[in-house]
């Protein structure tokens, strides 16, 4: 990677993006959106990460998120490479996949121009972690991300798309854990 993500004060929560490189309707697919849930899941068990809100859309990720032991910057760099190779190996795989062959030459067209990888990229590299320190931009972040599928017009209702963390605060479970922002 060739920014390094910058997460100054590691007790603070933060809102991030990662997008998928050309803005690619990767998501699509639930067993590429799944691939991506597991790997939040693993972090969250084992690398202490903490999930306040998150979002998958088509073609990127939003979340808020903090940590309980390892940082912020290191997590989310080896969940976006795990997550890069996982799906690089499903989508060669995927027997219905009608786009195969365009999207393997995208992300290793996109590899091949970025001196940072050998031969593939799947995230865009460029990340710009946003620091919540008050309530205001916690709730304007919060609501930005959970209304994202309504406003894509995915959904009318935020707490009814599956893969967001609206649920949770809707007073329902989703399918990730989240600790509730107050």
């Amino acid at each position: 990677m060739s920014r390094k993500y910058k997460f100054k004060d590691q007790s603070k929560p933060y809102f991030v993006t990662f997008t998928v490189v050309n803005w690619i309707d990767l998501f699509t697919r639930k067993e590429y959106t799944e691939v991506l849930i597991d790997s939040i899941k693993f972090c969250q068990k084992e690398k202490g990460l903490i999930v306040y809100a998150w979002v998958v859309m088509p073609s990127h990720v939003h979340m808020i998120i903090g940590t309980r032991s390892k940082e912020m910057q290191n997590t989310l760099r080896d969940l976006k490479s795990y997550t890069s190779r996982k799906l690089k190996e499903e989508i060669k795989s995927h027997p219905q996949e009608s786009r195969k062959e365009w999207l393997i030459w995208m992300f290793e067209r996109a590899g091949k121009k970025n001196g940072n990888n050998s031969n593939w990229q799947l995230w865009q590299q460029d990340n710009q972690p946003i620091e919540l320190w008050d309530n205001y931009m916690i709730d304007n972040k919060l609501n930005y991300l959970h209304q994202n599928p309504v406003n894509a017009r995915i959904v009318n209702n935020a707490e009814d798309y599956v893969y967001s963390s609206a649920a949770d605060y809707a007073e329902q479970k989703g399918i990730i854990n989240v600790e509730l922002l107050q």
